[in-house]
């Protein structure tokens, strides 16, 4: 894939569509989403007084990645099932996790997001009623580690 040309100063940039994405768990795309929810790094602040005087500066603390929110819809596959039941009887598998935005095409990948070392956290079984014809959906919740951010395929990773 080759790297988008950076855009001059002033002129107009459309932004990318919220509804092309995909998951990848370990390098393979992984189940028909719709919706993820939850991507976000807060850096703590600390105060420190300097010596001497009565400035207190404004220092960056501790990284915290919050949890991300997979919505997906109910198949007769297991494979996140059996991820989620692998870690609650205490054996976390850690996983690279990809969540990879597409062009309005859906067929050229323009950021990807890579979630390291993440591992479910929750669970959530979709909402059953008699009178509805809606599609079934779950959702796992992921922690992890750190993220990443690419623009594209071909660029390189900077990691948050």
């Amino acid at each position: 894939m080759t790297t988008p040309a950076t855009p001059q100063p002033g002129a107009p940039v459309d932004p990318y569509r919220a509804y092309n994405f995909k998951l990848l768990v370990n390098g393979v795309t992984n189940g028909h989403f719709t919706e993820v929810s939850g991507l976000e790094v807060t850096i703590g602040r600390r105060a420190y007084r300097e010596a001497g005087n009565d400035r207190i500066r404004a220092i960056p603390g501790q990284v915290d990645y919050a949890p991300v929110t997979l919505h997906f819809g109910l198949t007769s596959s297991r494979e996140l099932w059996d991820w989620v039941q692998t870690a609650a009887r205490g054996a976390v598998s850690r996983r690279n996790v990809s969540v990879v935005l597409l062009d309005a095409a859906g067929t050229t990948e323009v950021l990807r997001w890579n979630m390291i070392n993440a591992w479910p956290m929750r669970w959530r079984g979709a909402h059953l009623h008699t009178l509805s014809q809606e599609i079934a959906i779950e959702a796992l919740t992921l922690a992890y580690e750190g993220l990443e951010l690419e623009a594209g395929s071909a660029a390189a990773p900077r990691t948050a």
